[in-house]
């Protein structure tokens, strides 16, 4: 199994960085940047289909980053790599979703007694 598959046989699909499609892809930092659709009078630019697009951004100080989706579909479709797997899977329960899981159902009792009280 190549690097690029194995990378996105991974357990989540986080947005990725320059350096980490460079490893995945094994090309270098500079030339991750030439692939990338940027422009120096656009934030922006439009989807280029011969290009790496990166996720939308609010400012140019924002590092780049890319969708797993968008570097299999370039690597699939302009580097010619000829096999890219991606298996999407639930990510792992964390701290910080199980507290928001437990406000929610917090908000949703509150939200009951509101209206039974109401009635």
């Amino acid at each position: 199994m190549s690097n690029l598959e194995s990378h996105f046989n991974t357990e989540s699909l986080e947005l990725l960085d320059v350096e980490a499609i460079q490893k995945i892809l094994g090309r270098s930092r500079a030339s991750i940047y030439r692939y990338a659709n940027t422009a120096s009078d656009a934030l922006n630019p439009p989807f280029d289909p011969q290009r790496l697009n990166p996720e939308w951004r609010t400012s140019a100080d924002e590092p780049l980053r890319f969708h797993p989706n968008e570097v299999a579909r370039f690597a699939r479709d302009v580097l010619g790599v000829a096999q890219v797997t991606i298996k999407v899977s639930e990510s792992p329960q964390t701290a910080t979703l199980v507290t928001l899981q437990a406000i929610l159902a917090e908000l949703q009792h509150i939200r009951e007694l509101l209206e039974k009280k109401s009635q």
